[in-house]
């Protein structure tokens, strides 16, 4: 009898590393997850993270793998990572860690020293793009360390993302997936390359192609497990590693998000809005779409920094007595704060709340701060809480009629996946406030289950991309927008949410002036 193939997922996350087994039909038949603490902090603002704990977690968390499924370690057939997007790492000569891990959610700026030179410096003038540019410029990593650590930057070989780390660390090979360059590198998001020699990138960061690792497109072999990194993960010395992408693009894949009229919404730390699309659209004038999970396609996306964070936030804030009171029962936290929302009608009586608790750099702007409109002495712990979520989904709704135009491509239908899609109200939330059908991809760990697509390919277990997601993905549970519902949130979307950021921008500004906050 023949062995069933199985594919190893690696998914780093923020908030841990998980070992993934998935089989040809997308089945997860184990699972290791190893909680993390995201960073530290040196200094109010910073986010670090030692690159050899990632490494130490994701052992553990194969630990654990192993040692919860009835699935061997020699039905590995080929292994795969998927990573959080934006965090750097340097490396020494030897390959060596010089320094923490500057973690994507990481707030220090670098000193910016007059424009660019040049005719990219007029042209940037002249389209009125200074500003952003100039803030591509001080939120480079690479040029906060040139700046502030001047000796660990001479020292620096490599120049990392966490992907390309760990990918080094299972092959000892320095190359990386085009699928997970996403960050503030000099990488050409319209051809998936390394930017050409007179791209603008250059002269805003003192990154070298030589400290870069060799770009290998999602589903192309990277390497193959070196004794060291097989013996760390449990596995056969010598299995293939194949290359995957940013934990987005795998969600968006794995949520079988390959036609730009499905939106696929990832209710994580950060919410996004994202569709697949074979042609470059930048959804917000230069911010360019993310390298899909499928070779020289785009994920166009409008993304909420904060997202699904705010729930946390309002957890960590306002939701002690849930909490306790969830111990009590033995049951999840979530359960009663999915009942906080049910007990609220729709509209939350008048509270409207804008998401952006973190500064953009476009739309909206890095003025922007959050706001709640509407109080009145009925308000609640519980209108706040339904009005957060409805808040979220105003942005991504606002998000998708961004894409739709500067794409010219209706959106038909979500897929929803991350940790808040697993609550049924907000779901149904979702599909209201859209007025379009919301679906659950059949498993939660959308993530891994994309990179484990990219592997299935790659390994030639499937024959292409869409044969792989047709039998890999399937919809789980599904929610019909309520009529009645609907026409509520779309005059108060349309007649309200829309407004406030325009009239409340100004106010925003001179807070910013008065306060220096948001810096």
């Amino acid at each position: 009898m023949a062995t069933e193939p199985l594919i190893l997922a690696i998914d780093n996350g923020t908030q841990s590393v998980r070992a993934l087994l998935f089989d040809r039909q997308g089945n997860l038949v184990g699972k290791g997850k190893q909680d993390i603490e995201p960073y530290f902090s040196r200094q109010p603002g910073w986010a670090e993270q030692h690159p050899t704990y990632f490494w130490d977690q994701l052992g553990q968390a194969c630990r654990l793998l192993w040692d919860s499924t009835d699935a061997r370690p020699d039905q590995v057939a080929g292994v795969t990572v998927t990573t959080q997007r934006g965090t750097v790492i340097n490396l020494d000569a030897n390959g060596e860690p010089l320094r923490p891990a500057i973690i994507w959610l990481d707030q220090r700026h670098a000193r910016v020293d007059g424009p660019v030179k040049g005719p990219w410096g007029w042209l940037f003038k002249l389209a009125r793009l200074e500003d952003t540019i100039h803030r591509f410029r001080e939120n480079t990593q690479a040029n906060w360390i040139a700046q502030n650590e001047p000796e660990i930057w001479a020292k620096t070989r490599h120049f990392l993302l966490l992907s390309g780390y760990l990918n080094y660390r299972l092959t000892g090979e320095f190359r990386d997936s085009t699928g997970s360059q996403v960050g503030y590198i000099p990488f050409d998001y319209k051809k998936h390359r390394w930017a050409g020699r007179r791209d603008f990138k250059w002269q805003t960061m003192p990154v070298k192609r030589d400290m870069l690792p060799e770009l290998v497109p999602p589903g192309g072999t990277l390497g193959h497990l070196t004794p060291e990194a097989a013996e760390h993960l449990g596995l056969p010395s010598g299995v293939p590693v194949i290359a995957a992408a940013s934990d987005k693009a795998c969600e968006i894949l794995g949520s079988g998000g390959l036609s730009p009229h499905i939106g696929c919404m990832s209710y994580g730390t950060t919410a996004t809005i994202n569709t697949t699309s074979q042609r470059y659209v930048e959804p917000i004038r230069l911010m360019p779409p993310y390298p899909s999970a499928v070779p020289g396609r785009y994920a166009t996306e409008v993304m909420i920094y904060r997202g699904f964070w705010m729930v946390s936030w309002f957890k960590r804030e306002f939701g002690l007595r849930e909490q306790k009171i969830a111990e009590e029962r033995g049951i999840e936290p979530e359960a009663l704060f999915d009942e906080l929302v049910q007990a609220v009608p729709p509209g939350s009586m008048g509270l409207m709340l804008q998401p952006y608790w973190s500064p953009g750099v476009r739309q909206p702007g890095p003025e922007a701060k959050g706001s709640i409109i509407g109080f009145g002495d009925v308000h609640t712990r519980s209108h706040i809480y339904r009005a957060i979520l409805e808040g979220l989904a105003y942005a991504l709704r606002e998000g998708k009629e961004r894409i739709e135009k500067r794409s010219g491509v209706k959106i038909t239908k979500l897929r929803v996946a991350g940790g808040g899609s697993q609550s049924d109200a907000a779901m149904q939330l979702t599909a209201d406030v859209f007025g379009l059908t919301a679906e659950r991809p059949h498993t939660y760990e959308t993530s891994g289950l994309g990179a484990a697509i990219d592997a299935a390919v790659g390994l030639g277990l499937h024959p292409d991309f869409d044969t792989a997601v047709k039998a890999m993905t399937r919809v789980g549970d599904v929610f019909e927008p309520n009529r009645e519902t609907s026409a509520l949130y779309q005059r108060l979307y349309s007649e309200v949410y829309l407004k406030m950021y325009p009239q409340l921008q100004p106010l925003y500004q001179t807070i910013r002036e008065i306060t220096g906050y948001p810096r």
